[in-house]
């Protein structure tokens, strides 16, 4: 074999040992784990199916798998709401490249700071006697503190959102950019008005971004345990808290059997998005 030949096959041996290494090897390791028996102290390699099948039987995982998915789907919708206005907005608003570029640095300032201040950063805000309930009992709003603020589903949405909302930005922004602005004025020339230039001309060409936004968020959130963890108080559960909790209490081929049925899921619901949106035909 001639050394064009294989030239292509040693460029690539490179990054296929590393994803071999950081990608497949832990894949298939957890995957192995997950057939594994264990007790209280102890665990055994072997090959029985009993971890998914208290998985699957289990009323409690299920109702944690739907409440993960609940939180999925709510932090996709509003992400997506936010994130794409705000995207329009720097995109058709904001004539100046410098300006665009600008404030588009102004909302990345806070991801400088760890997830976990930025997320008990809320705490203070939100608590009973917070600021939030100050503010509002102050100025006659409310007679008491609202006690669905902090240690609830709301909590943990809403910093959800603000952890995550960039990542819908980001690739919405790129997408927006992209677009010929020649269409926009065809459009306006041909009569049509505002609401149908976005619905038809910018949603449509923005839909690239939107899916590569979807797919970060619905990954980072299915995924996500601390925030479940710290803003809910205790009082809800995700599938990453219900994993992270497994080991901790070493029970680790449970914990991979929940890991391997959250990736296929996760999965399916990735390829469900890149099924309506073919990303690399309208790139």
């Amino acid at each position: 074999m001639t050394l064009s030949r294989i030239a292509p096959y040693l460029q690539a041996t490179p990054l296929t040992a590393i994803l071999a290494a950081f990608l497949v090897l832990p894949i298939a390791t957890i995957v192995m784990v997950s057939f594994w028996d264990y007790d209280s102290i102890q665990i055994f390699p072997a090959f029985v199916f009993t971890n998914y099948e208290e998985t699957i039987s289990s009323p409690v995982t299920w109702n944690t798998y739907l409440n993960t998915l609940k939180y999925t789907v709510i932090v996709w919708a509003v992400t997506l709401v936010i994130g794409f206005w705000v995207a329009y907005y720097l995109a058709f608003h904001i004539r100046s490249a410098t300006a665009q570029m600008v404030l588009f640095l102004v909302c990345t300032i806070p991801f400088l700071t760890s997830n976990i201040i930025r997320m008990i950063s809320w705490i203070p805000f939100l608590g009973r006697n917070g600021l939030l309930n100050q503010t509002l009992m102050t100025m006659g709003v409310i007679d008491q503190p609202l006690e669905f603020l902090l240690f609830s589903d709301f909590a943990v949405v809403l910093a959800m959102v603000h952890l995550y909302t960039l990542f819908m930005v980001t690739p919405i922004f790129n997408t927006l950019m992209r677009i010929d602005r020649a269409l926009i004025e065809a459009a306006r020339d041909a009569g049509a008005n505002a609401w149908q230039i976005l619905t038809n001309v910018i949603i449509p060409l923005a839909k690239p971004g939107i899916a590569i936004g979807s797919i970060f968020v619905v990954t980072l959130v299915m995924g996500d345990f601390i925030t479940v963890r710290f803003m809910s108080g205790g009082q809800s559960a995700s599938v990453g808290l219900m994993m992270a909790n497994q080991i901790a209490l070493l029970q680790y081929p449970a914990a991979a059997a929940n890991a391997v049925i959250l990736l296929i899921l996760v999965l399916l619901l990735v390829g469900g998005i890149l099924r309506i949106v073919n990303i690399r035909r309208e790139l």
